[in-house]
C-alpha cells in the first residue's frame, strides 16, 4: 500500500491494493487512517463490480440512506451518477455541499467509482473544512461560534427545487425523485468536532443550509454568504482529476465537494455508495 499525497489542500492516491478482493483488518485500518488524515483518497486502476463496491463500502461503516435519487436496478445502495453526451439539463451537483447534511445522522463518507470517464473535464473539487476553520480570521469565527445551522434539502429536491418537476421535464438522465419530504429541517453546529479525530472543522455550507437558528433570515443569509466565500477559497481546495476504473472515497465530515463540467459531447457514468455514520 503506497500513499502519495496530492500536494494540495487535501487528497492522496493509494496504489498497491486490489479492491476487487476482500481486505484484511489491518489493511482496512490503514486505509481508514489515511482517509482521516487526507480526507479524500483515490484508488486508480481498480476493476470493480457492483458487489466489490458494496463490500468496500461496508468495510468502513454501514450503508447510508440516499434520499431523492433512485438506486440502479437490482441494487438498494448504488446510485448512478450519469450524464449523456447530448444531455441539456444543468450539471448535477455543481454547487458546493457535503452529502445529505440535512439528515439527522448525515453520512460519514461517499464512495464514487468511475466507469465511463470523459477524455477532458469532469473534475471534482474538494474543500478542506479543517484547514478553512484553522485559517479563519477571528472576527468571522466569532460570528459563527456556537451557532446552529438549519439544514434542508428544500432548495434542491422539493417539487419546485433545483431538481424538482421542472428539471425532470428537461430530460435529465439521473433518476432523481423530488418530494415534499425535502422541506424538513435539521439543526447541526456550524463548527463541530470530527467524531473520529476530534479535530474541529466547519460543517456544510449554504448549499444545504437554509438559515441559522435564532437569527433573522436576512442577517443569517448574509453571514452564510460571507462564510461560503471564505470556506471555498482556492487555498483550501483540491482538484481531483478522474480516470476510468478509479475509486474515490471522501470524508463528508471534513470536506465540501462539487462537480465541474467541461465534457460536453461526452457521456459520463460513475457508481456511488454512501458510508453511513457510525452508531454512537
Amino acid at each position: 500500500m503506497e500513499i502519495t499525497p496530492s500536494g494540495q489542500a487535501c487528497g492522496a492516491t493509494i496504489a498497491g491494493l486490489d479492491l476487487s478482493k476482500p481486505l484484511d483488518d489491518t489493511t482496512i485500518a490503514d486505509i481508514r487512517a489515511a482517509w482521516l488524515e487526507h480526507h479524500v483518497l483515490a484508488f486508480p486502476d481498480q476493476q470493480l463490480a457492483d458487489d466489490d463496491l458494496e463490500r468496500f463500502t461496508l468495510a468502513f461503516g454501514p450503508f447510508g440512506e440516499d434520499p431523492f435519487i433512485a438506486p440502479i436496478p437490482g441494487r438498494e445502495h448504488i446510485i448512478a451518477v450519469k450524464r449523456e453526451a447530448d444531455e441539456q439539463a444543468p450539471l448535477f451537483a455543481e454547487n458546493w455541499h457535503t452529502d445529505w447534511s440535512f439528515q439527522e445522522h448525515p453520512p460519514a463518507g461517499t464512495c464514487l467509482y468511475g466507469i465511463t470517464i470523459p477524455p477532458t473535464g469532469g473534475d471534482t473539487l474538494y474543500a478542506n473544512q479543517h484547514a478553512s476553520l484553522e485559517a479563519m480570521p477571528a472576527e468571522l469565527r466569532s460570528k459563527i461560534e456556537g451557532k446552529q445551522a438549519i439544514h434542508s434539502a428544500k432548495n434542491a429536491y422539493s417539487p419546485d427545487g433545483t431538481y424538482g418537476e421542472a428539471d425532470r421535464a428537461k430530460g435529465r438522465s439521473m433518476d432523481i425523485r423530488p418530494s415534499s419530504d425535502a422541506e424538513a429541517t435539521q439543526l447541526h453546529p456550524i463548527i463541530r468536532q470530527h467524531p473520529e479525530t476530534g479535530r474541529e472543522g466547519l460543517y456544510s455550507c449554504i448549499g444545504y443550509i437554509a438559515g441559522i437558528e435564532g437569527m433573522e433570515q436576512d442577517e443569517a443569509l448574509a453571514l452564510l454568504m460571507e462564510l461560503y466565500q471564505w470556506q471555498t477559497r482556492d487555498e483550501f481546495v483540491y482538484r481531483h482529476q478522474w480516470e476510468p476504473n478509479m475509486l474515490v472515497m471522501w470524508d463528508n465530515r471534513s470536506v465540501l465537494h462539487r462537480a465541474t463540467g467541461g465534457y460536453e459531447g461526452h457521456a459520463r457514468l460513475l457508481h456511488r455508495t454512501t458510508i453511513g455514520s457510525q452508531p454512537a
